[in-house]
């Protein structure tokens, strides 16, 4: 059999399938069709971004500069109206939102649905009246209910983000990060100290002729400060990191709602998606929303991101002491271009220096706050370096490292080399190592660990897109095989979380359909087992063409966001006039 298919069952093979994969899919909903191959996100070292070879650059990963659709028809109403009319007035001068509401009622349209998930589970619905399921909670002269009785503090499920008081002091530069620069200063003199040994090691300088102390001579760990700073300080234990299933940080589609899927299938630790460290520090809300954490993710992480070790930690200083959370995770192995280009995510891994100031003055922000590193085994993908960076990670005081079994030159292309993640894991002395990479089924899982049984845990990012229920199926030691109304439902509940999270007015409901399709560009990708020729799946294998057993199964298989658009109307209502979508990552590559 030819490699990279995986082949269906005869029974199943649409007429015009051929022994090859399917050769186009529709990316776009705008009315016309836009078609394009698929093309491997990365192919040779000529050919993936890098100067060594004489080839054009080509743009990898992300579909850029696809139409993004915003509409802010019905999203202006003034707040005194939320809760419908004979509130408060506005005291607002010169007000911008529209104070007609009975225009704004007739230009909302009619209610998607007879029932408001957030009012059913909450007791009420913060959107008022421009909620599109606002008769759940309305009465008969238009005003916003509450149901009896109703618990504010019980009805909060998320936290962090960012507060107003917040957000002013760090837009006017008022925050204390004067902790910051003293374990900056620590970790720079250990830096040197190092410097000066391995110098004294390749001149081979006898010790009484180097002027440091028997300690400074042993620059192992973090920059130590025992302060015991951060609001969770006192009640956060230290993580095992060891035997967990961790759900990776994925970006735009890690979001809270998917991340409360995946906890109700088993995932033992969450990490949101990457935040940037400068737009943190500016006090962005859109940044800040990425640290939001729900009740249910009992071992939360936030993952950031950048090029300056002043930056990062003051980063996370500021997160340490205002949000909740477990532990801070920093990206080494990002490949966005943006990113790299920067000095930030991927290009860390060769800035060895500002690599070593960073983790060691995060690492010592707090005892009881873990510092962790994301890596990939290089930038590369005929020049591995993680074997030589792990170990020195290890001694700079991270908690953990997780190792992508890839480069940042092979992008999400060839198989993991759980081989070399072995080799990293079984240098660390007492650090957790994580292994991640092309893992979509329970057999996957049982081979990687017998290939690198010195990995401590395992990460799992696209097998859990693709198909969600991943960690269920490890931690029963079986498959499972929903049907397509199964899967059906699990759309449906992501959207529930969706409305309860971005809000059921209509900028909340589009909100959710854009992030609906976005998953829906990997969700396609699974293939029930019962249609497979050799099960299980594997990541990197494209099907032939086939039909479901059924129309929605059929429908759910399509690569073409049209039917995605299709399956997202079922769900939260027609598009608005104009709408179109193409999908941020190009997930069709295999």
């Amino acid at each position: 059999m030819e490699p990279g298919i995986c082949y269906i069952k005869p029974e199943y093979l649409l007429a015009e399938a051929n022994s090859g994969p399917n050769s186009e899919v529709n990316v776009s909903v705008d009315g016309a069709s836009n078609k394009r191959k698929h093309a491997e996100d990365a192919g040779s070292p000529n050919e993936s971004g890098n100067k060594r070879g004489n080839k054009k650059e080509r743009k990898r990963g992300q579909n850029k500069n696809r139409p993004v659709f915003k509409d802010e028809r019905y999203s202006h109403l003034c707040h005194s109206l939320i809760d419908g009319a004979g509130g408060p007035p506005c005291t607002v001068p010169n007000c911008r939102y529209v104070h007609d509401l009975e225009a704004f009622v007739a230009a909302k349209g009619v209610d998607l649905g007879d029932v408001c998930y957030v009012y059913a589970t909450k007791g009420y619905c913060g959107r008022g009246v421009t909620c599109r399921f606002a008769k759940a909670h309305t009465d008969a002269q238009g005003r916003n209910m509450k149901a009896e009785p109703y618990d504010e503090q019980a009805a909060q499920t998320t936290c962090n983000g960012i507060s107003s008081e917040l957000q002013v002091r760090l837009r006017k530069h008022d925050y204390d990060f004067s902790r910051t620069k003293e374990l900056i200063k620590q970790a720079e003199k250990l830096r040197d100290v190092r410097k000066q040994q391995e110098q004294q090691k390749k001149e081979e300088i006898p010790d009484d002729k180097l002027a440091v102390t028997t300690a400074e001579r042993t620059p192992i760990g973090s920059a130590i400060d025992d302060n015991p700073n951060g609001r969770d300080a006192q009640r956060k234990p230290v993580i095992d990191f060891r035997e967990k299933l961790v759900l990776s940080p994925l970006t735009t589609v890690g979001n809270l709602p998917f991340r409360r899927i995946c906890k109700e299938f088993g995932a033992d630790i969450t990490c949101g998606e990457m935040a940037c460290a400068v737009p943190l520090l500016k006090g962005l809300g859109q940044e800040w929303a990425l640290t939001k954490r729900h009740e249910s993710e009992d071992i939360f992480g936030v993952q950031v991101c950048g090029n300056n070790p002043n930056v990062i930690t003051q980063a996370a200083e500021v997160l340490h002491e205002t949000a909740r959370v477990d532990y801070i995770d920093l990206n080494i192995g990002c490949p966005i271009d943006l990113i790299y280009q920067q000095g930030g995510g991927s290009a860390l891994m060769r800035r060895t220096n500002i690599l070593e100031l960073t983790v060691r003055s995060c690492a010592a922000l707090s005892d009881r706050l873990p510092f962790t590193v994301k890596m990939r085994t290089g930038i590369y993908a005929d020049k591995s370096v993680a074997h030589e960076l792990l170990p020195l990670v290890e001694q700079w005081g991270a908690a953990a490292v997780t190792l992508h079994g890839r480069s940042r030159e092979q992008r999400y292309t060839r198989q993991a080399n759980w081989a070399y993640i072995e080799q990293c894991a079984a240098q660390a002395r007492h650090m957790p190592v994580i292994g991640n990479g092309d893992i979509i089924s329970y057999e996957d899982y049982v081979e990687r660990r017998a290939l690198a049984p010195h990995v401590s845990s395992v990460m799992i990012g696209r097998g859990a897109l693709i198909k969600p229920w991943i960690f269920q199926e490890i931690k029963q030691q079986k498959a499972w095989a929903p049907t397509s109304t199964q899967r059906f439902e699990l759309l449906r509940r992501y959207c529930n979380y969706g409305l309860e999270h971005w809000g059921s007015d209509t900028k909340g409901v589009e909100n959710t359909r854009r992030f609906l399709l976005e998953w829906q560009s990997f969700l396609y990708r699974y293939i029930p087992e019962e249609l497979q020729l050799s099960p299980p799946q594997k990541i990197n294998e494209r099907p032939q063409k086939y039909r479901g057993r059924d129309e929605m199964e059929t429908l759910m298989s399509s690569g073409n966001s049209a039917d995605w658009v299709k399956l997202s109307e079922m769900l939260l209502g027609p598009v608005p006039e104009g709408f179109s979508f193409v999908p941020k990552h190009k997930a069709n590559a295999f």
